[in-house]
């Protein structure tokens, strides 16, 4: 397994951006699909955005859509999520992920199907 290392978080108004970026050690990026989870107290961790370890194909929450942009970047073991019009509902504990399994179906989502996490990183957005 690799290690992630997510950037520092921030504090931001509603409405503001943020982006976040996730450092791959241990290992080479480009077998891995790569992820976003995040979450709140007393709530479990729910899925944000994935991406393909080619990048061809990208997916994400139907809460985030539209808004999140998750990117990689294999020259720089690093992935980032770009978010934009940040809402109150998006404060969290946001965590990195990755796998070097085929994911199958509508697993994307699931927590089980991730075996490589980050320590999390605290965004707060206050309206």
């Amino acid at each position: 397994q690799v290690q992630l290392v997510e950037s520092e978080g921030g504090s931001v108004q509603a409405g503001g951006s943020l982006k976040l970026s996730c450092e791959v050690l241990g290992g080479p990026m480009r077998g891995l699909n790569l992820g976003w989870f995040r979450q709140t107290p007393g709530n479990e961790r729910k899925f944000v955005a994935a991406i393909t370890y080619s990048a061809f194909s990208e997916r994400y929450s139907d809460s985030v859509r539209g808004r999140f942009t998750i990117s990689r970047d294999n020259s720089k073991n690093t992935c980032y999520l770009q978010m934009t019009n940040l809402k109150s509902e998006d404060t969290g504990v946001y965590y990195c992920v990755a796998t070097g399994d085929v994911i199958l179906g509508g697993r994307w989502p699931d927590t089980e199907t991730w075996d490589s996490w980050g320590r999390g990183t605290q965004v707060t957005v206050s309206s």
